[in-house]
């Protein structure tokens, strides 16, 4: 049993129990997830079966999106509702001072994580530390600002609705708060949802509250779905050999798939189709083949992570 299933995951779950609830369901120990989503939010969470989980980390760079609704005039302690009130300001924003605020916060920035958050710290969630009175500071990371959109603002209420598209690491509880500093009034997050992490949409997810083996079992995408790298096809005795850690070398080469670079991270096939291994391009797919055309036997792939799909188990 191997593949990627998309969650709905709830508010008021965490990241952690969703995956419990499928290894108990499933009755596997190798159950895994990308992308943690705090417990104040809902939304898309990527979850790896099996041998799924060793591709998760090739899932998780890509653009994220969220739609999320500001609470204007308040500043709590974890930059949410469910947090202490610790200041509170007159707003008097206008619709015009929200566009020009919001373009501001677009591209490379960096962003400190909120001490409440999903984020580990020496192994444990900042949010538990923090629950226990250990706040602990993490450095800035650079973080992009993609699209950055109003929705809706409910000036009776000071709610403001918001579409943001970010990088991987972006925290949207941090961008809330910056966003109503801002503004001079303050801001902080009342409602959080995530609807895409990478080339997955919330749309074909399953909900939490209604797994059973049965619709968990129907919604596994394979692994070989899930990838989207370029790569390189191989022989099926070369992909016996890449399967037990062997390198790749132009006589393996059948067919280049897509075009990359030298450095870029490329996917390695067998002729009939089974995924073996991610790997690191040691020459551009456009090289490799003039590589082939001139009978030459160079390495052209370091293999970063075998999959297995396609060799010996």
């Amino acid at each position: 049993m191997q593949g990627i299933l998309l969650i709905d995951k709830s508010v008021n779950r965490t990241s952690y129990n969703v995956v419990e609830e499928i290894k108990d369901i499933l009755r596997l120990k190798k159950v895994g997830h990308a992308g943690t989503l705090d417990p104040f939010a809902s939304g898309l969470l990527v979850v790896g079966i099996g041998k799924g989980t060793k591709i998760l980390e090739y899932l998780s760079d890509g653009w994220k999106e969220y739609y999320f609704t500001a609470k204007l005039g308040i500043v709590t302690d974890t930059f949410d509702i469910t947090g202490k009130i610790m200041e509170e300001h007159e707003v008097r924003v206008r619709e015009d001072d929200i566009k020009n605020v919001l373009d501001s916060m677009l591209g490379r920035q960096k962003q400190v994580p909120p001490a409440y958050s999903a984020k580990k710290y020496r192994g444990r969630r900042l949010y538990e530390l923090a629950r226990e009175g250990k706040i602990i500071s993490l450095p800035p990371r650079e973080v992009e600002i993609k699209e950055l959109h109003p929705i809706y603002f409910y000036k009776r209420r000071h709610l403001l609705s918001m579409r943001a598209v970010v990088s991987k690491g972006t925290y949207i509880r941090s961008l809330c708060a910056d966003i109503g500093y801002k503004l001079g009034c303050g801001a902080t997050t009342v409602g959080l949802r995530r609807t895409r992490n990478g080339r997955f949409d919330v749309k074909n997810a399953i909900k939490d509250t209604t797994l059973d083996r049965e619709k968990i079992l129907k919604n596994i995408k394979s692994i070989d779905e899930c990838l989207s790298f370029p790569g390189i096809v191989v022989s099926e005795e070369a992909a016996r050999r890449n399967a037990n850690g062997m390198q790749v070398y132009c006589p393996d080469v059948v067919k280049v798939k897509g075009y990359f670079d030298k450095d870029d991270l490329i996917s390695i096939w067998s002729v009939k189709g089974s995924l073996i291994a991610i790997a690191i391009a040691e020459r551009s797919s456009k090289f490799i083949l003039r590589l082939i055309e001139m009978g030459r036997r160079d390495r052209v792939a370091k293999l970063k992570k075998v999959l297995l799909t396609g060799g010996r188990k």
